[in-house]
């Protein structure tokens, strides 16, 4: 039976569910993964942290995130019930342990691990959460994606299958990537939004900022019609109508924060005034979830 804390994983903190990971211990061998078909070749895995998203071309498959390094195996064989193709590339939407534990596993199988290079500067330094202190130690060798990128957008094709990749500056991190496979109408977020109707962690001693989410969830809302399947970092498979409901939350959020931030008012009196309560009776899992939030969404504007 085997059993680690994800502390020693991770690095993760509060993570939308509620409860942080990094409390639990988890018995690996019990995890299934779980293969949606989303249509066209393309394919959303979810096992224990962060959702995958596989997307198979003619000679090869893309795939979007790793998830935590002791299910590699198992996310290995889904993919091979999948396609027998290798995997050419992995996608990496931003650095928390959830989405990147398995790249050393996937590097070392030849798969290119492809980041914003904000994620490679994190893995080599090792973090801390503003919000619960938590760390994650520095990171090398085959655990690094090998290659990266700056900012903007960036396009991969695989065996004819095409991945628009595009840097949503300070939003849950300051490094994450949304991944969108034009020719299946799917949108992977990563962790900028979730789809269990929870707050989304704003990483913001890491470079999030409430007004990335904004930026990022306004774009998806463009590109999005009523047939796009939305695979969010964590929760179900979603859809336009989910993103169009957690963007609303976080427009709501900072204009409601930034307005007294503005003011003049500090971290303490803003929580006094308690100015998201209404949204905490339906987003927030619990009060711990509800009162990281707003301190989350409050640092955000110490940035500018």
């Amino acid at each position: 039976m085997k059993r680690i804390a994800l502390a020693a994983l991770a690095g993760v903190a509060v993570i939308v569910t509620g409860a942080a990971y990094a409390q639990q211990q988890i018995d690996w061998d019990k995890i299934q993964i779980k293969t949606t078909d989303l249509g066209n070749k393309t394919y959303r895995l979810e096992g224990q942290g962060g959702n995958i998203t596989i997307a198979v071309g003619t000679d090869g498959l893309i795939m979007v995130d790793t998830q935590f390094a002791p299910l590699s195996d198992k996310i290995k064989a889904a993919i091979k019930a999948i396609s027998p193709l290798p995997v050419k590339y992995s996608i990496i939407t931003h650095y928390h342990g959830d989405h990147t534990g398995g790249i050393a596993n996937f590097q070392k199988d030849g798969v290119i691990a492809l980041a914003q290079d904000n994620i490679r500067i994190r893995l080599v330094a090792g973090t801390t959460n503003a919000t619960t202190g938590n760390k994650m130690e520095p990171r090398s060798g085959d655990a690094i994606p090998k290659e990266t990128y700056v900012g903007g957008t960036k396009t991969i094709e695989v065996g004819g299958r095409k991945a628009i990749l595009t840097h949503y500056y300070n939003a849950h991190t300051d490094g994450d990537t949304g991944v969108y496979f034009p020719d299946a109408n799917v949108i992977a977020t990563g962790d900028i939004m979730n789809s269990n109707h929870r707050y989304q962690q704003v990483d913001y001693g890491n470079g999030g900022d409430i007004r990335g989410m904004i930026r990022a969830t306004d774009d998806w809302l463009k590109i999005a019609n009523d047939q796009t399947k939305v695979v969010t970092g964590h929760g179900p498979l979603a859809d336009k109508k989910v993103v169009a409901e957690y963007n609303a939350m976080v427009k709501t959020a900072r204009e409601r924060v930034e307005k007294l931030f503005r003011e003049g008012k500090s971290e303490d009196e803003v929580a006094a005034l308690d100015p998201l309560k209404d949204l905490n009776a339906t987003w927030a899992a619990d009060a711990n979830q509800a009162k990281n939030f707003l301190k989350q969404v409050y640092n955000s504007f110490k940035r500018s």
